[in-house]
């Protein structure tokens, strides 16, 4: 069951505590910093109104001065008290000395200071709280009469420019409070009372809800499930109250529902009891867990209301104890209950199929108690004209069934003859449902007067709750489908565009296999619109977690977590079907491309130069002044593909505002792209021409070079065995060496043929299903730097191993 969480973040409220407690005529204080050294003066962090009042400085004058408010001193006061304030800051240690400090229009006043230093659950000072009070008028009588006529103009004159109530802002106890959030321990607490009287001073902390025992969430499951079951418990009285008060009336000892009514009696009374331990949600969405908070909210609420409901009238039955027929009246005061079910509507309105559901319900609800007040009005009709007439419905009912009313009759429970109860009631619910859905046939119709008025205050109400009940359900229903009537507009629209512009059927079909597909990934919710109204710190951490694979690449591992927020908010999700090219040889590349699922192959003059799976980045390196690069191949599709894209105008407006990573991501980039794309970015060059290519002593040490070579021996199915016969490649010369490496690099193994290769040769195509090198260079270097003894473990020497046949070069 769906329900309003609240607000559970956990919050600091130490500073609104604090200003509230001591927001008096003692409220004369200052918070400063006793983290820092005493060189920096214990710059003081927080100041309240009262003191700015007290000396006349505004707050912005105050903040970050020193702790010792030296300020505030002058030539008459005490040398050794300003001494003893030092060292008890130094010495972090409580304080309380009189002395007279000077206002900041020269005036003097005398103050009590008492500095408490607050510690935390280590016992580490981190902050020290002054208080200043205003003992001036205490110290009169020992100060001259001139003097103490100077002081007070002083002081008059002073106090003028503050004598505006004071208020204190939210805005600035939230800024505060962030404030000191950064600077201090999220623990502390003070041991000392620094005001007398006033209860300690709160915990500078972000501190969770205090829960206390047996109280239940009220977005717990236990909870949603008992709240289905009291649901269910409601229906089950709205039925059967209204039933047997109009169809049982005082035969209530023969009912066969006793005991099902004691039990939802028992079931309302334990609800009440856990209504009493269930939290709620408060006006300023804040969830209440304090008891007695939630005792005081249930009281003045649904207390009344459920209490009555689940008043025990069937223990009366139990007990074989005989009521009159006021008490039937009472029970149906237990309908009350449906009143907390309209409460909870907003609870379901997210799920279209239970709402549906209950504005059904409540629809035959309705129905099943017209139709007992329709059995009522009849009953008291026949009752009140028992030997006058007979052109009641129900007299026309007994008369068609064959079973009329005799007024001296006791039969079929009625206390009359006729029908029974079944199909009186059956009888009933039809002409009720057919009045107020306007279908009425006209075989149960109202005959007398009574009847008729009820049968047209029984068609308003079925008009009014047609149109409410069945106006939702339409509206419900049409929400329910609203996703799958999009797809079907958006293909009919996509159907007419192709047929007024009749384009080939190949392209026809590449366009719905593309939209079908896009769909299925994305359920057609277009991300940037969905996010572009919420905040831009909430957005880019949406955007980090959406994109976290690309961000967590070996790239942007230096990059700071403000620089991935950027380029978080440039990263885009594409899609590539099988058979389509994402780039084309020459073209302008905008954007480097993460391959998320699916593969891809890269193609140059029909040859197959790699193929690119889950976790392969292409693009190409870059410097910063390098605006526009061609792309020098193909990048096709093989299967449907998810790919995350930065476009390159947005990287580079990121690495504008971060210019200390914008170096390490230019010579960074080469190392995790899986293919080159550069032109001009040649397979075979050397190390001089293109300073970017791999060494071999680099790629050994390379984890995902490894990781190609891995499944190069896996792609080829033979085993790293060193060869024997390989031994007279020790003694190769330089040039021969690097001739070698040249015709038997990589690229060959993978089936590019040099020009004037035979098709037999050992240059002959083989499986193609490895990832391509992270660099399109040389792989391999000369060897000869490392000496003759480390050639068995060179890794090329076990490429040489691979090659067809058997055959050594």
């Amino acid at each position: 069951m769906p329900v309003m969480k609240g607000l559970l973040a956990p919050q600091n409220t130490f500073l609104d505590t604090i200003a509230t407690r001591f927001d008096g005529t003692h409220s004369n204080f200052i918070l400063a910093n006793a983290q820092v050294s005493k060189a920096q003066g214990f710059p003081i962090v927080y100041c309240s109104d009262g003191f700015c009042e007290l000396t006349g400085f505004s707050r912005a004058e105050v903040m970050q001065k020193s702790c010792a408010c030296k300020f505030l001193y002058g030539p008459e006061s005490s040398e050794t008290i300003i001494l003893s304030i030092d060292d008890a800051l130094d010495e972090r240690k409580d304080f309380k000395e009189e002395i007279m400090f000077y206002k900041k229009a020269a005036s003097l006043f005398w103050c009590l200071l008492e500095i408490v230093p607050i510690k935390n659950e280590k016992g580490d000072v981190v902050l020290f709280l002054a208080s200043f009070k205003d003992i001036t008028d205490n110290k009169a009588k020992a100060i001259p009469e001139g003097k103490r006529e100077e002081r007070r103009q002083g002081g008059l004159k002073t106090g003028s420019s503050f004598s505006s109530t004071r208020l204190r802002s939210s805005t600035v106890l939230y800024h505060i409070s962030g404030h000191l959030h950064k600077c201090f321990s999220p623990l502390l607490s003070s041991d000392q009372n620094v005001f007398g009287d006033p209860p300690a001073l709160p915990e500078y902390k972000v501190a969770d809800a205090k829960k206390s025992k047996f109280i239940l969430l009220h977005f717990s499951t236990f909870k949603a499930g008992w709240d289905w079951l009291i649901l269910l418990a409601t229906f089950y009285v709205a039925v059967t109250v209204p039933y047997n008060v109009c169809f049982i009336g005082d035969d209530d000892l023969t009912r066969s529902t006793t005991v099902s009514d004691i039990a939802v009696e028992i079931l309302f009374i334990i609800d009440i009891v856990f209504s009493f331990r269930t939290t709620y949600v408060s006006k300023s969405g804040q969830v209440i867990f304090s008891a007695r908070l939630i005792c005081i909210h249930y009281m003045t609420t649904w207390f009344i209301i459920d209490l009555v409901a689940a008043l025990p009238f069937d223990l009366l039955y139990a007990f074989k104890v005989s009521v009159v027929s006021v008490v039937h009246l009472l029970k149906t005061v237990r309908l009350l209950r449906l009143l907390r079910l309209l409460q909870k509507m907003d609870r379901y309105s997210q799920h279209s199929t239970v709402v549906l559901t209950l504005l059904m319900s409540m629809f035959a609800l309705l129905a099943h108690w017209m139709a007992c007040i329709w059995y009522v009005i009849g009953k008291k009709e026949m009752e009140a004209n028992a030997y006058s007439w007979d052109i009641g419905w129900l007299h026309e009912l007994g008369k068609r069934l064959e079973s009329p009313y005799d007024p001296l009759g006791e039969v079929n429970g009625t206390g009359l003859s006729g029908p029974s109860l079944r199909s009186v009631y059956i009888a009933s619910l039809y002409f009720t449902l057919s009045s107020l859905t306007s279908v009425g046939f006209g075989n149960v119709s109202a005959n007398t007067d009574a009847e008729k008025i009820f049968s047209i205050c029984t068609m308003l109400i079925g008009a009014l709750m047609h149109a409410l009940v069945f106006g939702n359900v339409t509206a419900i229903i049409q929400r329910m489908y609203s996703r799958w009537s999009q797809y079907h507009t958006r293909t009919k629209d996509l159907k007419d565009f192709i047929r007024v512009h009749h384009l080939p059927q190949g392209l026809k079909q590449r366009m719905l296999e593309y939209f079908q597909t896009t769909w299925s990934v994305n359920n057609g919710i277009d991300s940037n619109e969905l996010l572009k109204d919420f905040p831009d710190e909430l957005r880019s951490d949406i955007t980090m977690h959406l994109n976290k694979e690309i961000l967590e690449l070996s790239l942007f591992a230096s990059a700071s977590r403000g620089c991935l927020r950027s380029l978080s908010l440039h990263i885009k999700t594409t899609f590539c079907a099988p058979g389509e090219y994402l780039l084309r040889q020459g073209d302008a590349l905008q954007a480097i491309f993460f391959v998320c699922s699916g593969s891809m192959e890269v193609l140059k003059d029909g040859m197959v130069l790699a193929i690119l799976g889950k976790g392969d980045l292409i693009g190409a390196n870059m410097s910063i002044d390098d605006r526009v690069i061609k792309t020098n191949a193909d990048v096709k599709a093989l299967t449907y593909c998810d790919l995350q894209c930065i476009n390159l105008s947005g990287l580079y407006e990121v690495l504008d505002l971060y210019p200390e990573y914008t170096s390490r991501f230019v010579q960074d980039i080469h190392l995790d792209l899986t293919y080159n794309l550069r032109e001009g970015h040649e397979c075979h060059v050397s190390d001089a021409k293109h300073p970017h290519s791999y060494t071999w002593n680099q790629a050994r040490t390379h984890t995902h070079s490894k990781t190609m070579l891995n499944k190069l021996y896996r792609a080829i199915g033979k085993q790293e065995n060193a060869h024997p016969e390989a031994a007279h490649l020790q003694h190769c010369r330089e040039e021969e060496h690097l001739d070698l490496l040249h015709h038997r690099s990589v690229w060959h193994l993978l089936g590019i043929r040099p020009q004037g290769a035979s098709e037999g040769s050992v240059y002959g195509p083989v499986h193609h299903k490895c990832r391509a090198p992270r660099h399109p260079g040389p792989l391999y270097q000369p060897v000869s730097e490392e000496g003759p003894e480390n050639w068995q473990s060179h890794p090329s020497h076990r490429l040489f191993s691979l090659l067809p046949n058997g055959k050594q070069y």
